[in-house]
């Protein structure tokens, strides 16, 4: 895909570029050859937060940022603004991964449970309004299979030491009156989340290391990654360290092809909401919410009163191909709007302001991973599967931990130095995909028809994140 060149456009990517306080005009390019000691490819949060560390760090470092587009381009801006603690891998493959075994898997979790407030002290820190507000997540259960799952990943949260404060189940009423969506009979309630304006903060983010001296170069596509070399168009970087920040963009870079998934992610948002139509919906502390149905979807009460709601089920596209056209599917935003007013009815005369989409990276075993090898000097971060926002801190502070050769706890935690397993090759590889999507859909219509929990769904669990 060509590098934009259009503020505008940049602005029509998602209702969060569209309501940022500044004009997205390009920064500058890189001039010509380099020299540095840290350079990244990548300016989403990944990459703007390993920048951030280690200009904190050690401020003597040269750290240059390459990015294709503009700072906040890709899932680091468009997506549903959950600053959470969850983290795509479970409590038990975390435990099976750590050589620590289960005391590795909790610390993960309470590190996760940390950065939540970590983002939030930065944000504040720096003067990035990014409208925090941590309100928590409540999931619903909307039948009695998905208030099953509730109830077993509150039995989990338990057995792994995890109490009401961290994770509790609700009854119907508590529920409602968080969330009063059709049909709840339950759900879950974690205080370990925030709703944030992702834009707001991946520009402020942005701004912010340029003003610790780092060099962020806009419009720059990088080539190819080698050890201690970044390769562009306009340039090369030679560097002690190089890190690659690209989450779902990751298969463009040569070698790199299998590496990640590139999954497509939708979303809606509305015009701005009625007071009237919020006093009957809830979310009145702007908790943020979804329920428990297998094929994702996620959902946020916006500082200026929207709902902003997505989901999957876009398909895979072969050869894990990334296209602007992909980022819009009508059916897809079809079923999400209708997903969003069989939940709330109250919202069907409500106009939908803004549709987006774009590509969140999903490795083939489902966990994030973050690294350094020292022989090469090649860092990595990424495999988020959508729960980025907070997780790409944790790994921008790990980084520059692992960089500056610092011997923290962070760099101990089990999902330091895992490597994920290639992709098939394809056609395989959009075969299976795809099958794994239309399966979780497939679950959730058995789920309704029946009543009780899917065998579609208990099968596909041993390929994600189980």
């Amino acid at each position: 895909m060509g590098a934009m060149t259009s503020a505008d456009t940049y602005r029509g990517l998602s209702f969060w570029h569209d309501t940022v306080p500044d004009s997205l005009e390009p920064g500058d390019a890189l001039p010509g050859d380099l020299q540095a000691d840290v350079a990244i490819v990548g300016a989403g949060f990944t990459g703007l937060w390993t920048a951030y560390y280690l200009a904190k760090q050690a401020p003597g470092l040269r750290v240059v940022v390459c990015e294709r587009e503009i700072a906040g381009f890709g899932a680091s801006g468009r997506n549903g603004g959950w600053c959470s603690a969850l983290f795509p891998a479970s409590l038990a493959k975390l435990t099976r991964m750590a050589a620590t075994g289960r005391a590795g898997a909790i610390a993960m979790q309470r590190a996760m449970q940390e950065t939540v407030d970590e983002v939030g002290r930065v944000a504040a820190a720096e003067g990035i309004d990014c409208h925090w507000a941590k309100g928590g997540t409540v999931e619903l259960a909307r039948s009695a299979a998905q208030l099953e799952r509730a109830k077993a990943e509150v039995a989990e949260a338990r057995e792994f030491g995890f109490g009401d404060e961290d994770l509790r189940l609700l009854g119907a009423a508590e529920a409602r009156a968080l969330a009063a969506a059709t049909g709840v009979i339950g759900g879950t309630y974690t205080p370990h989340c925030a709703a944030i304006h992702p834009a707001r903060l991946a520009r402020g983010l942005a701004a912010a290391v340029r003003a610790a001296g780092v060099s962020v170069f806009e419009q720059t596509p990088v080539l190819w990654i080698e050890p201690r070399r970044v390769v562009t168009p306009l340039g090369s970087i030679r560097a002690d360290y190089v890190v690659r920040a690209t989450e779902g963009y990751t298969p463009a870079l040569p070698g790199f092809q299998r590496a990640i998934a590139p999954v497509y992610s939708l979303m809606i948002a509305t015009q701005p909401v009625p007071d009237a139509i919020w006093d009957e919906i809830g979310l009145a502390n702007r908790p943020t919410f979804g329920d428990f149905r297998h094929l994702i979807i996620y959902g946020q009460r916006t500082a200026d009163g929207r709902l902003a709601f997505g989901g999957r089920g876009a398909p895979y596209h072969l050869g894990s191909a990334i296209r602007p056209a992909f980022d819009r599917v009508p059916a897809v935003f079809a079923a999400l709007w209708g997903t969003l007013i069989e939940m709330f009815p109250v919202l069907r005369d409500v106009h939908v302001s803004h549709w987006w989409g774009g590509p969140l990276g999903v490795p083939r075993d489902w966990c994030a991973s973050v690294g350094l090898d020292s022989s090469t000097g090649v860092g990595w971060a990424g495999g988020y599967v959508g729960d980025g926002v907070a997780t790409t801190n944790l790994a921008g502070r790990t980084l520059a931990d692992l960089i500056t050769r610092e011997d923290s706890p962070i760099t101990q935690l089990p999902w330091v130095g895992h490597r994920s397993p290639p992709w098939e090759p394809e056609p395989l590889r959009w075969l299976g995909v795809n099958a794994g999507m239309r399966a979780m859909e497939l679950a959730d219509w058995e789920e309704a028809r029946t009543g009780r929990p899917s065998h579609a769904a208990a099968f596909m669990g041993r390929f994600l994140g189980g």
